[in-house]
C-alpha cells in the first residue's frame, strides 16, 4: 500500500488499508492489480479522474488537425477564374488544411492532358512559397489529381 503522501507503507490486510483510507477521508484505489501482491494507493479518486480528463483535454488541444479541401478546375479554365481558385487555395493553406486540386476532363478534352498538366504547374508555381506538393499530379480515370500541403 502507498499512503496519501506517496510513502510506501508495506503489505497490509485489505480491511486495515480501507480503515486507513477512511480515517484520511480518501479512497483506496488499486493501482496495479496484476502485481503480486496488488498495489493500492490512498488518494482522492474523484480528483484523480478530474486530473486525468484535464490531461487528455490538454493533449487533444495540442494535436494538429487538418481537413482535405478540394478545388476543381477544367483544362480550359480562364486566367481570372484560375486566379480566384488560387486565392481559395491560399486561404485553405493558410488555415493549415491540405488541398486536393482536380482537373476534370469531359468527353474529348482528355486529349488535352498536357493542358491540364500546364494548369497544375501554374498552380504549383503560384503557391510554392506557402505550399508544397504532397502528391504529384496523376490520373484517376478522367481526373488529373494533385495534393498540396502547407509548408
Amino acid at each position: 500500500m502507498i499512503d496519501a503522501e506517496g510513502e510506501q507503507v508495506g503489505v497490509i490486510p485489505i480491511k486495515e488499508a480501507l480503515a486507513t483510507a477512511a480515517d484520511a477521508g480518501l479512497d483506496l484505489v488499486e493501482v496495479s492489480p496484476n502485481a503480486n501482491p496488488p498495489v493500492c494507493k490512498i488518494m482522492d479518486y474523484g480528483r484523480y479522474r478530474y486530473e486525468q480528463t484535464k490531461k487528455k483535454h490538454e493533449a487533444k488541444k495540442k494535436q494538429s488537425t487538418f481537413q482535405l479541401k478540394e478545388i476543381k478546375v477544367r483544362p480550359k479554365t480562364g486566367e481570372h477564374d484560375l486566379q480566384v481558385k488560387i486565392g481559395h487555395i491560399r486561404k485553405f493553406i493558410g488555415k493549415k488544411d491540405k488541398v486536393k486540386v482536380s482537373v476534370i476532363f469531359r468527353g474529348r478534352e482528355i486529349t488535352l492532358s498536357e493542358l491540364g498538366k500546364t494548369v497544375l504547374q501554374k498552380i504549383i508555381a503560384e503557391t510554392e512559397e506557402i505550399a508544397m506538393v504532397e502528391q504529384e499530379p496523376k490520373f484517376e480515370g478522367r481526373i488529373l489529381v494533385m495534393v498540396l500541403a502547407p509548408k
